[in-house]
């Protein structure tokens, strides 16, 4: 299956074409005309999703499950034009879009399995106590509701998995909150046939169309009005620090604040324990450099930075991720502004303050290759810009002199989603000091592994303490992540005719 974009908005069910449009920048192929959005058709998206919100939130976890359903069948059944714009739009190679079409309708599916079972409803019952002195106690009962319409942004780096019918559409529709969603200019088309497929299960569930919109990449005004808008109750968002401490900001600074779920990625540090760099260094540099190179770095659980302590077996390690960087083959970034960004981030690193060179290359128009540097404790801990995320293949190993300096480093590190220990059974009472320090680091704490590659679990964090992302006790992956757009409510002494029906 082939698919020619119409380019229009997808605005409660309907297709709406602004006079305005711009042009797609493919990696590869024809470019396609797409309309851009506007504040108008912001609030008109909104204003749907209002309007549909006390029906949607009335459905039954059935009804919702098999809405869920439907999108992934309605996903699978344009699985070959996805691949093919999503290639085409963003360079990524054919295996990585259909493992993340997966992974799409995976969580989905996940997500509809879990509001079946209804553990996320979190429901309690104290009964009523009517003899208890000095006071009677009244009958409560409690469970989580869906918070409201909520807006979720299409991440530039996770055409799929993190976009339109993503983690955070998933969750929210599951809880039964409506969907406004802001398209991604790096992918229009990649997003419009997801939308496409999402309007399509709306409708073969006879479900209000109202609950799930698109619009397409616009100016910032659009990413503003969508934040601003009173009707919006919740916002999903994975981009860069910049962008999303903005959209924080606005949503903080509302007459009725909202919370803002962003993940704004981090640089993942590794710490490398001396029995396990003496043991099998030389796997563990491998094994980095693998993990660096994925997807051309682009992911936000890149593991940028590693700290070894300083002498031949950090040599070896150094060696070996220097050998397997110098013969990876270019890869194509997802954009112009990314790869832009890429060499922009290597050249900052390399001129910091004792930074050496490992690994040096020419990066030309969407093309990265890999950069190594290296640097002492010393020099890292006086400049905090090399903490700093670099977008793409770059690598920074920290030396420090012992156990003590290494503890000292990682106390520096800002949140992080993630934090990893190579660590073989000599080195746990080194890794037992230091674990106190990362629980409070990241989200995801690994041993003996590499962060890029996200299982979508029940037990999944994807998040962190902030600059990972803008609220330390969310996930926006894994069936945890459906807590964010709900909200607990207390019911006394309710008539059961009255109360919800999952607490009958």
């Amino acid at each position: 299956m082939t698919h020619t974009p119409h380019g229009d908005h997808l605005i409660a069910g309907e297709k709406i074409r602004s006079e305005t449009r711009f042009s797609s920048a493919p990696a590869e192929g024809q470019a396609h005309e797409f309309s851009v959005g506007n504040p108008e058709l912001v609030a008109q998206a909104c204003a749907a999703a209002h309007a549909a919100f006390e029906e949607f939130s009335a459905t039954t976890r059935e009804e919702r499950a098999t809405l869920l359903d439907a999108i992934a069948d309605e996903i699978e059944a344009r699985a070959d034009a996805i691949t093919a714009i999503g290639s085409a739009e963003t360079g990524l190679p054919t295996a990585r879009l259909q493992g993340e079409r997966g992974r799409t309708t995976g969580q989905l599916r996940l997500f509809a399995d879990h509001i079946r079972k209804g553990d996320y409803l979190d429901r309690r019952h104290d009964v009523a106590l009517p003899d208890r002195q000095p006071l009677p106690r009244p009958d409560l009962r409690m469970m989580q509701r869906p918070i409201g319409p909520v807006a979720v942004f299409g991440a530039s780096n996770f055409p799929l998995a993190f976009s339109v019918a993503g983690g955070d559409t998933a969750a929210a529709l599951a809880a039964g909150c409506p969907v406004v969603a802001k398209g991604h200019s790096a992918h229009p088309g990649t997003g419009e046939v997801v939308a496409d497929a999402v309007v399509a299960a709306i409708s073969r569930c006879g479900l209000n169309p109202g609950i799930f919109s698109l619009v397409q990449g616009g100016k910032r005004d659009v990413g503003e009005a969508l934040v601003t808008d009173p009707r919006i109750k919740a916002v999903g968002f994975t981009g860069s620090l910049g962008g999303g401490r903005a959209l924080y900001n606005l949503c903080a600074s509302r007459p009725e604040p909202i919370p803002f779920f962003g993940e704004l990625g981090s640089v993942n540090p590794m710490f490398v324990l001396p029995e396990a760099a003496s043991a099998r260094g030389d796997q563990i540099g491998q094994g980095w450099a693998a993990s660096l190179t994925m997807g051309a770095g682009q992911f936000c659980t890149n593991p940028g930075i590693a700290v070894v302590i300083d002498g031949a077996d950090a040599d070896a390690f150094a060696n070996a991720a220097k050998e397997a960087l110098a013969g990876a083959a270019p890869q194509v970034m997802l954009t112009d502004g990314m790869a832009e960004a890429y060499r922009s981030g290597a050249a900052r690193v390399g001129a910091g303050k004792g930074v050496r060179s490992l690994v040096t290359t020419t990066c030309e128009a969407r093309q990265a290759s890999p950069y190594l540097f290296e640097v002492s404790a010393e020099d890292w801990l006086e400049n905090h810009d090399l903490a700093e995320e670099v977008f793409g293949p770059l690598g920074l190993i920290i030396r420090v002199r012992d156990a003590m300096q290494m503890e000292k480093v990682s106390r520096s590190f800002g949140g992080q989603l993630t934090t990893t220990l190579q660590m073989d059974d000599g080195d746990t009472v080194l890794a037992r000091s230091l674990l106190p320090v990362l629980e409070r680091m990241a989200g995801r704490v690994l041993a003996n592994g590499f962060p890029t590659g996200v299982e979508v679990a029940d037990s999944m964090v994807h998040g962190g303490p902030y600059p990972a992302s803008t609220n330390f006790g969310a996930t926006s992956v894994g069936t945890l992540s459906i807590r964010r757009f709900l909200r607990p409510v207390c019911y006394q002494n309710l008539p059961e005719a009255l109360l919800p029906e999952d607490l009958h």
